[in-house]
C-alpha cells in the first residue's frame, strides 16, 4: 500500500494545488491529511472545499479546533508564557478572519474529523498522543520520540504541527513529520509531504507553487496580516509578526 500524508495547508490553496498535481504522479492507493486546513491563510474556505472534493481522510489540528473551541488558550498560555504574543495573534485575530469565511457546514465538517486516524501499518496524527499543541521537533532525542509515540504501537507514526520534515528510526518504529504543504519553516519554502510504501518506507516529498501568485492571493483577500505572512511564505521561516 501506497499512503500520501499531507498537512498544515494553512489557507494556501496555490500550494495545495501544486502538492495535488505532484501527487497524481505518485498514485497513493490512500491520502490523510494531519490537520490545520484553514488558519493562517487567505483562502481558509477554498482550501476546506478542495479537501472535501478530493475525498481525503483526516484528522484536526490544533488551528482547526480553535475555530469552535478557544477553551486550549488558558491552557497554552500557563504552558507557554513566552508565546503569550502569538497565541494573542492566533485566538484573537487568525482564528477570527477565518471563522467568518468559512460557512456553518465547512466548520462542522472540520469537527467531524478525529484526533488521530489508525491504519493497518501506520497512524496518523497531528502533534501528540492526546496533545493537538506539543510534538516533538525534529532534533528530539530519541528517548523523546519513543516516550511519545511508542504507547500508540504503530510501526510507523506521522504527523504534523511543526512544519518541519523529518523521518527517524527509533527501537522498533519509525517517527516521520511530513512537513508542511502550506507554511514550511526549515528554511525550504517548498511545500512538503510523506510518502509511504508498505507502511515502513518513507520519503519525504518537495514541491514548488508559484508564491507570487499566492502573495496576490494573500494581498487581495484582506487578510489581516499580509506582507508578514508573504514573508514567512518566501523565506520558509517562522517569525512572530510585529
Amino acid at each position: 500500500m501506497r499512503l500520501a500524508v499531507v498537512s498544515d495547508i494553512h489557507g494556501n490553496l496555490t500550494a495545495l494545488e501544486a502538492v495535488v498535481e505532484s501527487l497524481k504522479a505518485d498514485h497513493p492507493d490512500l491520502v490523510v491529511q494531519a490537520g490545520d486546513m484553514a488558519v493562517n491563510g487567505p483562502r481558509p474556505g477554498e482550501v476546506v472545499d478542495r479537501v472535501r472534493s478530493l475525498g481525503w481522510r483526516g484528522v484536526i489540528g490544533n488551528t482547526d479546533e480553535m475555530l469552535w473551541d478557544p477553551s486550549a488558550r488558558s491552557q497554552q498560555e500557563q504552558r507557554a508564557p513566552k508565546l503569550l504574543g502569538w497565541l494573542n495573534v492566533l485566538f484573537d485575530t487568525l482564528a477570527p478572519w477565518a471563522r467568518e469565511r468559512l460557512s456553518n457546514a465547512e466548520v462542522d465538517w472540520l469537527r467531524s474529523l478525529p484526533r488521530e486516524l489508525r491504519l493497518p501499518e501506520s497512524t496518523v496524527m497531528h502533534a501528540g498522543p492526546g496533545d493537538l499543541w506539543r510534538a516533538p521537533m525534529p532534533d528530539a532525542s530519541d528517548t523523546e520520540l519513543s516516550a511519545t509515540y511508542a504507547p500508540m504501537r504503530a510501526g510507523l507514526v506521522v504527523y504534523g504541527h511543526i512544519h518541519r520534515p523529518f523521518v527517524r528510526a527509533v527501537e522498533a518504529f519509525t517517527v516521520a513529520n511530513c512537513g508542511s504543504v502550506g507554511l514550511p519553516y526549515d528554511g525550504d519554502w517548498r511545500s512538503s509531504y510523506a510518502l509511504i510504501d508498505d507502511g515502513r518506507a518513507v520519503t519525504i516529498r518537495r514541491v514548488e507553487f508559484d508564491r507570487d501568485a499566492e502573495a496576490r492571493a494573500i494581498r487581495q483577500s484582506g487578510f489581516p496580516l499580509a506582507e508578514w505572512l508573504i514573508q514567512v511564505q518566501h523565506r520558509g521561516r517562522f517569525t512572530r509578526p510585529t
